[in-house]
């Protein structure tokens, strides 16, 4: 039997961000119920809920300080359960974020860890002694700077491969791994669908080997985790693996290794920025190398013992239309694009919040208008180092997290209908035109063209298990594929640039299922116009 979670599409909610329900500038859970209704209609199976837990926010809730209490500012442990009941009503499971790599320097297990060398907690953390009077070793931060604090109390450092207030646990105590596994179990009573894995990839580090990611002991704790918690109930499992190939995919999704039914990958993350350098360092996106590793994923992993995650969005990655598509002239052709050749690609297809209407980017002008610590962080940094502030700017407005982060565009309506108060972080001003209100009126927007995407899925079993192959010599701007299952053949064309492509395929078609323009009568020497994609059923 196909688990639901191949079957299904996946809403990622920003709490903060997605509805306020009174007035503080917080979205929060009760306004996350009052817009089940929306979801349904969008016709998603589950939502992932970034971080509610009780957190002092430096990074907004991935510093978590208690795993079994709800941070006031997004409501009560009663809300939550209202939504997860209210959720089921509307046929969708609520799938949790949990952040199991670190805590929040205020979580009460690192308070103790903190008070002495003697303390039962101290091995709950990663903590070295100085080496000639420095850090124990180069490892640097994600967040800029080194990995490692100094705590003036007990003369060492502690890991922090994130915020300073991001201590990181230490996964090689084994009754560390029991409280989270009896913390797991605790969400999994309350009738939760699942948790997504922040950083999962970086528990089995070992830092005095330098080795961060995928080390000797990870997949050995997903085992020992999977047993201890989700083994043998109707759930499912993604974790976040920045650093992921299609191999170590399979690893961590092969049923018969126990561990978690996916993963997120981000090869394609590094595709605008220039070779070998940080994310920040910023080159021109190359279509070829977009659509080459969008087809590896889809041929490299064997599905019929693996599965994969698709995605362009999250809270950490800029909204995709005005990354790589165009987000003023060919902002709803390029946001169907982009929608239709993911959400009809081999796995489980991710919608985050906003993207279905196709919100875009909020460029700033000035550091003083930035939240998210890792782009002040950087920017204050490499202020130091010499670069000019207009180029960090610029580079902020391409890759900077809030430009996920704005409030949810509902309305056209003061703050796009997400509060009555004043939004902790400034609404895009396209809301009067880009919003949830406008895309329902419309019977050709983007939402509906999601609508329809996530409808395929759940009534075509071709979408879900087809196979996946691709149509050669269509040149790097142009993405042209195959799914198939017995016999039955769907083609996917997508022009990924905004100029006009050359198209030729001497098939006939029996219906074009959906389309971003207006349907074509045939596939033989046609010219595809800007963003323009299609699928047919031969």
């Amino acid at each position: 039997m196909t688990p639901w979670w191949k079957k299904a599409v996946v809403y990622q909610v920003y709490p903060k961000s997605f509805q306020d329900s009174n007035g503080d500038g917080i979205g929060d859970i009760p306004g996350i119920i009052s817009r089940l209704e929306y979801l349904e209609k969008l016709g998603i199976d589950a939502i992932w809920l970034s971080p509610v837990y009780l957190s002092p926010g430096v990074d907004n809730g991935y510093d978590i300080s208690d795993y079994q209490k709800i941070d006031p500012q997004y409501g009560t442990m009663e809300d939550m359960d209202n939504l997860i009941r209210e959720a089921k009503k509307h046929r969708i499971r609520i799938v949790m974020d949990l952040v199991v790599n670190h805590t929040s320097d205020r979580h009460p297990w690192f308070i103790e860890s903190k008070k002495s060398k003697n303390s039962p907690y101290r091995d709950f953390y990663i903590w070295r002694d100085p080496v000639d009077g420095h850090e124990p070793n180069d490892l640097k931060s994600a967040f800029s700077g080194s990995a490692w604090k100094f705590d003036d109390k007990t003369g060492q450092y502690y890991l922090h491969f994130f915020a300073d207030q991001q201590p990181d646990l230490n996964w090689k105590n084994p009754e560390l791994r029991n409280k989270i596994y009896g913390m797991m179990n605790y969400w999994i009573d309350k009738g939760i669908g699942g948790f997504r894995m922040d950083v999962i990839e970086l528990i089995g580090k070992d830092p005095d080997k330098k080795i961060r990611e995928n080390g000797l002991m990870l997949h050995p704790y997903l085992k020992e985790m999977n047993e201890h918690t989700f083994a043998g109930k109707d759930l499912m499992t993604v974790g976040e693996t920045w650093n992921a190939t299609p191999k170590i995919a399979e690893e961590y999704s092969d049923p018969s290794r126990h561990e978690l039914s996916m993963v997120f990958q981000f090869e394609n993350q590094s595709l605008d920025q220039q070779a070998g350098k940080e994310k920040w360092d910023l080159r021109a996106l190359d279509l070829g190398e977009l659509k080459k590793v969008l087809v590896k994923w889809q041929t490299e992993i064997d599905f019929n013992h693996a599965w994969n995650s698709l995605f362009w969005e999250n809270h950490d990655i800029p909204r995709v239309i005005s990354r790589w598509g165009n987000d003023k002239e060919y902002r709803v052709q390029s946001a169907k694009m982009f929608a239709i050749i993911l959400h009809l690609m081999h796995g489980t297809p991710y919608i985050y919040n906003g993207e279905e209407i196709g919100m875009t980017n909020c460029p700033v002008t000035s550091i003083d208008e930035v939240e998210d610590i890792e782009s002040i962080n950087m920017y204050h940094e490499r202020l130091t180092q010499g670069y000019k502030q207009d180029d960090l700017i610029k580079s902020i407005n391409v890759k900077g997290r809030d430009n996920a982060r704005r409030p949810m565009q509902w309305s056209n309506k003061e703050n796009a209908g997400f509060t009555s108060g004043t939004p902790w972080l400034k609404v895009n001003p396209n809301y009067k035109n880009i919003n949830v209100q406008e895309a329902l009126s419309d019977p050709e927007s983007i939402f509906y063209t999601y609508q329809k995407l996530i409808k395929l899925r759940h009534e075509n079993p071709i979408v879900v298990d087809g196979n996946f192959e691709l149509v050669e010599n269509t040149g790097d701007n142009a993405l042209a594929f195959w799914r198939k299952l017995g016999d039955e053949k769907w083609l996917i064309v997508a022009n990924l640039s905004g100029k006009k492509q050359d198209f030729n395929l001497d098939n006939d078609f029996r219906k074009v299922l959906i389309s971003n323009y207006e349907k074509r009568d045939s596939l033989k020497n046609i010219t595809l116009k800007p963003y323009e994609a299609f699928a047919v059923r031969e």
